[in-house]
């Protein structure tokens, strides 16, 4: 019984995490409240590892949205001790800027949807679950990227 309560107490914080990632200010705290200090990810927009940088970096990346909306299901949660793999699969929509769809010839509301895998590893510390890796491998896109700008 004991490891059906920590598995929904994963999966909480999953649910969790993909919400905040829609409706969170993507701060300092906000990394801190999802993930350990040593966390590594893998996404494509790049490589990270810890936490300094890590707000900043999905608040850039989700800036170039208007709006974004992130769906996780089939979870699985393999509890270890004071560990866990996850995995589950996202739908991720993101609405793109007015701008961007200006820049293009195109009418507002396009968007950039992403289907995909997310898999990792969380640990168990004195307040609860975070990430120590977490990991986004795209399976499907549907429509067109954002517009990166060139690098100075």
């Amino acid at each position: 019984m004991e490891n059906a309560l920590e598995r929904l107490a994963i999966i909480e914080m999953i649910d969790r995490y993909m919400l905040s990632l829609d409706e969170s200010e993507l701060d300092d705290e906000w990394a801190e409240s999802f993930h350990t200090e040593d966390v590594t990810s893998s996404t494509p927009l790049g490589d990270g590892a810890g936490l300094v940088g890590l707000a900043e970096g999905t608040r850039v990346a989700l800036g170039r949205y208007q709006r974004t909306q992130h769906f996780a299901s089939g979870h699985i949660v393999e509890v270890d001790g004071d560990a866990a793999k996850v995995r589950w699969n996202a739908l991720m929509i993101h609405v793109h800027l007015d701008s961007t769809q200006e820049a293009r010839g195109e009418e507002p509301g396009g968007h950039f949807d992403v289907g995909g895998i997310f898999e990792g590893e969380v640990v168990r510390g004195a307040t609860g679950w975070r990430f120590r890796k977490l990991d986004v491998r795209p399976v499907w896109f549907n429509g067109q990227p954002p517009i990166f700008e060139a690098a100075s």
